[in-house]
């Protein structure tokens, strides 16, 4: 059953495009990454599926329901966590967190709060003001994760974590997922994403350029193989890109290569074998690396300038546009601000 579905989702701020056909499926009970650089459309996206934008074009489903007009009824069953959080600046972190629980209909055992609050280290009487960027995320992270939800949407979650405190994350995301949860997570930190995620979906531009688990994405790449000594082997069967650098053979292979290779070397002496599947970065470089870039294909996916910067500036871009309809306000909302999930502005 997929808990999140969107189809050729789009949205547009004037003449410029920040999605361009978005088609993201999140299965259930599936940890599933949702990676891309700064613009890509990930904050947008996100902010569609929880209610907060309207979409210009496509279709989109969260918990078999319309993320815009059934925003209320998702939010009971959803927990989120943004990228920059902003908190009522008179109320404490306990009282925040209490408030940010009360929202979604739900009280936080105390056992359970206290748990989280120990875990990640967050004194909840300080005042809002007081906080650091970092404490400020600590304090929507015990909110999202006191009570049980049966989605997590969690956009750039340990923005301002210190390490420790992105272990403690992580244990806490594998917890709810072990609880059967499923959990959207968009990060640009890709050894998080590969330490925790089953399947990953990649945005450029706008656009879902590839989507699919680990397993199958790192099979459309090359292995990457070396071995200790000085000369490279021309009878290496499928080996291509030999070289040798700092006393060993180092070449890369094809995934129909692999079994030809492994029953050659098989065969051989080859001291200090290693064969090494590419890693989550190398995949995300095959999109957003230098190659890619003089590839041709940035921003001129989009068939506009290409996609807004991510954003603050999102709806203020739309409302200046010439002739464009201004994004709707809270009021004009089907279910009023207690659709949104953030914290008022003060």
């Amino acid at each position: 059953m997929s808990v999140i579905a969107t189809k050729a989702l789009e949205k547009r701020f004037g003449r410029s495009v920040a999605l361009d056909g978005v088609d993201l499926t999140v299965e259930q009970g599936e940890i599933h990454g949702f990676l891309g650089p700064n613009g890509a459309g990930k904050s947008t996206t996100i902010r569609i599926l929880l209610g907060l934008l309207r979409a210009s074009g496509g279709e989109a489903s969260v918990l078999g329901m319309h993320p815009w007009r059934d925003a209320t009824r998702i939010h009971e069953r959803l927990a989120s966590v943004p990228g920059d959080v902003t908190l009522w600046p008179s109320l404490t972190g306990g009282e925040a967190i209490d408030v940010l629980t009360r929202m979604r209909g739900q009280r936080p055992p105390a056992r359970d709060r206290a748990r989280l609050l120990d875990a990640f280290d967050l004194d909840p009487t300080k005042k809002g003001t007081a906080y650091s960027k970092g404490n400020r995320q600590k304090v929507a992270l015990v909110a999202a994760f006191a009570t049980p939800a049966d989605l997590y949407v969690l956009d750039e979650p340990t923005s301002g974590l210190d390490p420790l405190m992105e272990e403690v994350f992580r244990a806490e995301v594998r917890r709810v997922a072990d609880e059967g949860a499923t959990v959207l997570l968009s990060s640009h930190i890709l050894s998080e994403v590969e330490q925790l995620c089953s399947r990953v979906s990649i945005i450029r531009a706008g656009r879902i350029v590839e989507a699919g688990s680990l397993a199958d994405l790192r099979h459309l790449s090359h292995t990457q193989v070396s071995w200790e000594g000085s000369d490279a082997d021309a009878d290496a069967p499928g080996l291509a890109d030999v070289a040798t650098r700092g006393g060993r053979v180092v070449g890369s292979l094809a995934p129909e290569a692999v079994p030809a290779f492994l029953a050659w070397a098989a065969q051989r002496t080859l001291p200090g074998l290693t064969m090494q599947p590419p890693s989550l970065e190398q995949l995300f470089l095959r999109h957003y690396g230098p190659v890619a870039e003089s590839g041709g294909s940035s921003s001129s996916d989009s068939p506009s300038a290409g996609p807004l910067p991510e954003p603050l500036l999102e709806v203020r871009a739309e409302r200046a546009s010439k002739g464009a309809p201004a994004e709707p306000s809270d009021a004009d909302h089907p279910h009023g601000r207690h659709a949104r999930i953030d914290a008022p502005e003060p």
